[in-house]
């Protein structure tokens, strides 16, 4: 049975605005149902959300049951005020507005929480980040204030310090993680955190004239090279293809992911990636 750690059932593969206009007023329970059931029927059993603020996780978390499938959701990502996330989820400005979206999206029946920490790769040029992280400080307050709650925290990162500080605020994964360091790498493993990689993401952007095809191929040999020293060093990591981004579709982009992360993990990647599902599986639940 197949597993996805990181979708957006709001999005759709091919363009975000129109499909977040999809689900305005309210969440598109026809379209919510069509995904569950591609997930279905392509032997997915297990789904977590990246969230969204149209409430289209939310529906499809309590739709999931009758396709067969677990489903996990954060209500909405988390982000700060004037940084990257603004598009998906909800903002706060100060440490009160942080704790009261908590506290809304435990009471909408979130399972976890998803905090956005630092912006999306450049995929233009190599190495770069499209925005500035959190704080370490603000990071550590956030985590902390999210476990008080009884809810584990799944953190959008990229770029090698702002893992670094994510990890020493305790978060319980890592979504994307690019330009991680060796010094990163390390610390990522003996966190006991989840490193969900979604190379997908950018593997599928090879050949579609959006990007320059060298950095690309750059930024996808860094993630796979990070990926393998990530399992040397004893790092758990889950196969999760942040499915509904550019050219990431739904079901498919999780066997797609699944095979990337195989190839470079070799006759131990099943164990490992069922050892990352496990662990994504008992941390990301309501307490």
């Amino acid at each position: 049975m197949a597993a996805d750690c990181h979708i957006h059932m709001v999005l759709d593969g091919a363009d975000y605005k129109a499909a977040l206009a999809r689900h305005r007023p309210a969440a598109d329970e026809a379209w919510v149902r069509r995904t569950l059931a591609g997930y279905r029927d392509a032997g997915f059993t297990f789904l977590r959300d990246g969230g969204d603020a149209p409430g289209a996780c939310r529906l499809a978390a309590r739709l999931a049951p009758a396709y067969g499938i677990d489903y996990r959701s954060p209500a909405f990502p988390i982000h700060k005020a004037g940084h990257y996330g603004g598009f998906i989820g909800r903002g706060f400005s100060d440490f009160a507005g942080y704790r009261a979206l908590v506290d809304e999206a435990r009471a909408l029946g979130a399972d976890f929480i998803k905090v956005m920490v630092a912006g999306l790769m450049d995929f233009r040029r190599f190495g770069v980040v499209t925005d500035t992280p959190l704080p370490a400080g603000e990071m550590r307050d956030m985590v902390a204030y999210a476990h008080d709650c009884g809810l584990a925290v799944m953190a959008h990162v990229n770029g090698a310090q702002a893992v670094k500080d994510a990890l020493a605020a305790g978060v319980d994964s890592v979504e994307h993680g690019a330009y991680q360091d060796d010094e990163g790498l390390h610390q990522l493993a003996e966190s006991g955190a989840v490193w969900v990689p979604t190379a997908v993401t950018i593997a599928n952007l090879r050949g579609r004239g959006r990007y320059p095809e060298d950095q690309v191929a750059r930024i996808l040999e860094r993630q796979l090279r990070s990926v393998a020293a990530a399992a040397r060093y004893g790092a758990r990591i889950a196969a999760g293809s942040d499915a509904g981004a550019w050219q990431v579709f739904h079901g498919r982009g999780g066997l797609e992911e699944a095979a990337l992360l195989g190839g470079v993990l070799g006759p131990d990647g099943p164990a490992i990636l069922a050892d990352g599902l496990a662990e994504i599986r008992r941390r990301f639940r309501r307490a």
